[in-house]
């Protein structure tokens, strides 16, 4: 069963703004899934529309094979959300809320009190796990709204700007959370953000969205196909032979469009045999910002 599914997925709202456009995708246990685009572009929207709080214009969708929409309670059980401002009770303490969270999901005391003190201690909590939550910086709030959502055991866990506020140390025990949460436990990872290079580091697969329509759905090697056959492979070298076809793009730097890896030692054999000198090489594929940009560029050219 997908864990995720959406088919013409689409909502307008009162007033005719359309802020997502048949959206159609699936996604299975274990995916961490980027979600990316621009503040403004849907995401939200998308995430809303999963988590029952919005009812969707037209299409459908299903969240563990419940229609959000129409058995929310179902869809809640099985799902945490994660949004980038987190809202939870300031004159309790960290241990205090999630404890709370843990009954409201019907977790017995011992249970509750065994997560809770797991997610403390792998979130880098515990110590701060009895002061007042109105006490805690905004990146020790955003580490218990994690804590809070994961508190269920939930199988799909939306994430909103995740790593928002987190110093470096934080964000990185935040993302080996979510990546272990994907590869042992089989939870599927639905992570919005606009920082495509944190994105890159971290999903499996992505979703690129502007002004609420899809604009491509794969795997990173997928979505470099889209834009580019191939890579460039970026030398500084000198006494380059004309015959070896590269671009000058700099002092002493030349680079060619190639299809595989497999060309990168048969070039740089031709050049040293026919007297050049290579210092460096690298062979360069799209990043994910790269794609990005390529794609919205085209994505306007055709609506001109």
């Amino acid at each position: 069963m997908e864990r995720i599914l959406s088919d013409n997925l689409s909502k307008t709202y009162p007033g005719g703004k359309q802020a997502l456009c048949h959206m159609s995708l699936s996604l299975g246990a274990g995916e961490v899934f980027g979600f990316l685009g621009p503040n403004g572009a849907g995401k939200t929207t998308t995430v809303k529309l999963l988590t029952g709080i919005l009812t969707p214009t037209e299409g459908s969708c299903l969240v563990m094979g419940y229609d959000p929409s129409k058995e929310p309670e179902k869809t809640h059980s099985l799902t945490g959300v994660v949004t980038e401002h987190a809202q939870m009770y300031d004159h309790l303490t960290g241990l205090e809320n999630l404890l709370f969270y843990a009954s409201v999901f019907n977790l017995s005391p011992q249970e509750g009190k065994d997560r809770t003190r797991n997610l403390l201690e792998r979130l880098g909590l515990w110590d701060a796990a009895n002061q007042p939550l109105a006490t805690y910086s905004t990146g020790m709030r955003q580490r218990l709204s994690l804590a809070r959502a994961l508190i269920h055991d939930p199988q799909v866990l939306f994430l909103d700007e995740p790593t928002s506020g987190l110093d470096p140390e934080s964000a990185q025990s935040v993302n080996s959370l979510i990546r272990n949460l994907a590869r042992e436990e089989g939870t599927t990872v639905f992570l919005c953000t606009h920082q495509l290079r944190y994105a890159q580091e971290l999903c499996t697969r992505y979703g690129l969205i502007e002004e609420g329509k899809l604009l491509a759905l794969g795997t990173l090697e997928e979505l470099q196909k889209q834009v580019r056959q191939g890579a460039l492979l970026q030398i500084s070298a000198a006494n380059i032979p004309e015959t070896a076809a590269f671009r000058k793009i700099g002092e002493m730097r030349y680079e060619k469009e190639i299809l595989s890896k497999e060309e990168v030692p048969i070039l740089i054999r031709q050049i040293v045999e026919s007297g050049g000198d290579i210092y460096s090489v690298e062979t360069k594929f799209p990043s994910l910002e790269d794609i990005y940009f390529s794609l919205t560029a085209n994505n306007k050219e055709e609506r001109k």
